[in-house]
Order: structure tokens, then sequence, then C-alpha cells
């Protein structure tokens, strides 16, 4: 038999904060999904080129890190990204010579 008087008396912050975590981790993945087939469609399937793809990359993480008002974490690794695919934009045809 249910108790009189007991509903709205749980703390929840601990569901609340759980929550919060899965949908960022959420936003996150599907962030990083689309952000890869966008650059991946662009660079290789339609054949467009790398540069095309990145920018492509780029527009979507500004995009979803604003729309969401994403925290510092996320920018932070957004523009390790961007680095690490601009480096590697720059270096990979100069060593294959396709420059």
């Amino acid at each position: 038999m249910a108790q009189s008087g007991a509903h709205g008396n749980m703390d929840i912050q601990d569901q609340k904060a759980t929550f919060n975590g899965f949908l960022m981790a959420s936003v996150w993945t599907c962030g990083i999904i689309a952000q890869s087939v966008g650059l991946l469609t662009l660079a290789f399937a339609i054949n467009a080129g790398w540069w095309p793809g990145f920018v492509v990359f780029v527009v979507i993480g500004i995009a979803l890190g604003m729309a969401f008002r994403l925290s510092g974490a996320y920018w932070a690794t957004q523009v390790a990204l961007w680095v690490l695919l601009g480096l590697g934009g720059l270096i990979i045809p100069a060593l294959t010579g396709a420059g």
C-alpha cells in the first residue's frame, strides 16, 4: 500500500546529473559522427577535396557548440581536432607528392 504524503520529497539531483551527462555524451558522439561523415564524404566519396570537407567539419562543430551551448571542454576538443586535421591536410599531401 502506498504511503500517504510521500510524494515529491525524493532528491533527484544524482539522476538529473546522470541524465545530463548521458545527453551531453550523445550530443558529442552524434556531432563527431556528423562531422566525420561530412569530411569523409566531401574528401573521398565525391572527390571535392580535403579542404572543403575540413570546412564542413569546422562549420558543423561550431554550429553544434553554439546551438547546445556546450562547455569549454567541447571547444578545446574541437580546436585540437581542427589543428590535427589541418596539419594532416598539409603534411600528408607533401609526403605523398599529391600536392
